[in-house]
């Protein structure tokens, strides 16, 4: 197996402290964290969190103007102090000392208050104008071969790893197929003894894997990602942290962890916070349940622990210049922290968007956590997008299940979309036919290519923000196993002797290459189609195996047609005079023909078409 993460907590504390000076008799500064803030965001409140060796006997003095101590907290942990500082609209960018003084010794560090990007609080958010690329950096490419396996990680590589300059090599590529967004699979800090690959067990929440790369390279790789137009998502884990986290063996407070001497596992029973006959057991399971043995619960009902994860994620969005956050377990931590965490982000950054997993099948379940929704028990989100899994499960039901001697194998898609009346912003959610947590579309279609491209049209033209997974395009599946190590397969071209390249095409087989060139084409004609970016949505009840729906505004109409089954249908084009009107023609988008639409449609066998319709 591999590992998958972002740089190191060793590399950090030398930066965070390299201008530390001290004198005493004591051991001085560790951390300081966050390594350095900006002026000009609307809560002017900042948490320091200073750890060293007896560091909570000192107390702070601050000289600079506009930066004034607000207050100081302690934890259980003698070797923690918690500074606030207040920096008010006349504080200059700059650097300043904290001076920490003691009965018998006196530390000074200093900080950096930097000045933010211009625009940084009017960043656009993703939107449903884009297609997003889920990368898992650790199986995508290899672009710097010296960081795969560093002295002081304990879990090594069975392949010479990837890293972050792997993905920026090859933005060409993902630019090139049409793809707007990249959300790339955790990157901070893994240093886990085994199987550290997966990236969800943080034990640094301010550093990137230094086996991916750095910070800066991070930070670099956003910036030219976002000079091809293409913006970056972060995937961020609130719930939890590695069991080997940095403060692990001499935590800030007893309960910084949620029920830290059991290890009480969750019960992911995740409607039990919804549920009006759930009992507070239930409820208690649920949310404090650590994950794993290996990644203990955050215990956000702790102030000290909520300020400190608020922070890192503007820290993050603020020093990277991102346009989206994906949240790892979304319903798993405290809800009203989460609420609180969303809105502090979107405070400082209306236009932001933030996608959250409630890996549930049920609209109304999913639908609890978007922004706006009205709750039976008064509880208020704040999180703007949800990955809708009741809209993959039905996808994929419907393409797969087989045919009805009565009603049709379309129902579960029809009766889902049904439901978007429980969704505040329906258009707004994030729509995937597979992600790094479940088998690939292809292998669940039995890796049939008919199925195939009718799954890659229904998501680039439904409504919502579509995401693929890297690979998708070249038909990647594992047949036989459900293994994520098989789930997050190699892409081909990634490392240094392979013997096929996707990125180039060489050594594909002839089905990968059309499947590449269809998803290439579908997506860059995506790119311009401001109808599937902002237009309405209507569906038509589906007939058996024929099922039709239709993007349109003011100005353009498309009509998306499937037949699943396998004989070939003449469609009768009457009941959908309401969006026709009398158009009589349209083009397919993926095949260039014209069709007259002036009273019926043939139909070929396990089909879809996509038209652009022609008004008269």
């Amino acid at each position: 197996m591999k590992w998958h993460s972002i740089l190191a907590s060793s590399i950090i504390v030398l930066a965070s402290c390299s201008n530390a000076s001290e004198t005493g008799t004591l051991d001085g500064i560790e951390r300081v964290e966050p390594a350095f803030w900006w002026q000009g965001f609307k809560h002017t409140e900042l948490q320091l969190l200073i750890h060293g060796d007896d560091i909570a006997a000192l107390s702070p003095a601050i000289e600079y103007p506009g930066v004034a101590v607000e207050r100081i907290e302690h934890g259980d942990s003698p070797n923690y102090l918690f500074i606030y500082l207040d920096i008010d609209a006349t504080a200059k960018p700059g650097t300043f000392d904290i001076v920490l003084n003691g009965k018998d010794r006196s530390l000074s560090y200093e900080y950096e208050l930097r000045e933010r990007r211009a625009g940084a609080a009017e960043v656009k958010g993703f939107s449903p104008a884009d297609v997003i690329y889920l990368i898992t950096p650790d199986r995508f490419a290899n672009g710097d071969p010296a960081n795969d396996s560093l002295d002081g990680y304990v879990d090594k590589l069975d392949r010479n790893d990837d890293d972050i300059a792997g993905v920026f090599q090859n933005l060409d590529y993902i630019s090139d197929m049409g793809f707007t967004a990249i959300w790339l699979n955790p990157v901070l800090e893994n240093a886990m003894p085994r199987a550290s690959y997966h990236g969800y067990a943080t034990t640094d929440f301010y550093a990137v894997d230094p086996r991916l790369g750095s910070n800066e390279s991070y930070r670099e790789l956003v910036s030219a990602a976002r000079d091809r137009g293409i913006d970056t998502i972060m995937d961020m884990i609130v719930n939890h942290a590695g069991s080997q986290h940095w403060w692990a063996d001499d935590l800030p407070t007893a309960d910084w962890y949620n029920v830290p001497d059991e290890r009480t596992v969750t019960s992911h029973a995740r409607t039990s916070i919804q549920d009006p006959y759930a009992s507070d057991y239930d409820k208690r399971v649920f949310a404090d349940g650590w994950f794993s043995d290996t990644m203990p619960d955050l215990n956000q009902q702790n102030p000290l622990l909520a300020d400190y994860l608020i922070q890192n994620a503007i820290w993050w969005t603020e020093y990277l210049g991102l346009a989206g956050i994906r949240v790892d377990t979304y319903s798993y931590p405290d809800k009203q922290f989460m609420s609180d965490w969303t809105r502090r982000i979107v405070d400082e950054y209306p236009e932001i968007n933030i996608v959250g997993e409630e890996w549930s099948t049920s609209p109304t379940i999913v639908s609890y956590w978007q922004r706006g929704k009205k709750n039976h028990d008064g509880y208020e989100s704040w999180l703007p997008s949800v990955m809708d899994f009741p809209l993959q499960e039905a996808l994929t039901k419907s393409l797969m299940q087989a045919p009805k001697d009565w009603g049709s194998v379309w129902t579960p898609v029809y009766e889902v979309l049904g439901h978007d009346f429980l969704y505040p912003d329906p258009f707004n959610l994030v729509i995937f036919p597979d992600n790094h947590d479940m088998s690939r579309i292809y292998t669940q279609l039995d890796e049939d290519d008919q199925l195939f491209r009718m799954a890659m049209v229904f998501y680039l033209t439904m409504r919502g923000i579509p995401q693929i997974y890297y690979g998708t395009e070249i038909l990647l599946s594992h047949p036989g196993t459900d293994s994520h190590g098989a789930i997050r397969e190699d892409f081909p071209g990634g490392w240094p002797g392979d013997e096929r390249n996707a990125f180039s095409g060489k050594g594909l087989s002839g089905k990968q290459r059309e499947a590449q060139q269809f998803l290439r084409t579908l997506l860059n004609w995506r790119k311009g189609a401001d109808v599937i970016h902002s237009g309405g949505l209507m569906q038509y009840s589906p007939m058996r195996s024929v099922y039709a729906y239709f993007r349109y505004d003011n100005d353009d109409t498309v009509m998306v047609v499937f037949n699943r089954g396998d004989d070939e249908v003449e469609l009768d084009l009457a009941r959908f005079s309401e969006r026709l009107h009398d158009s009589a023609s349209a083009v397919d988008v993926l095949s260039g023909e014209s069709y007259d639409l002036s009273s019926s449609l043939s139909l070929e066998p396990r089909s879809v078409l996509l038209l652009e319709v022609e008004d008269r």
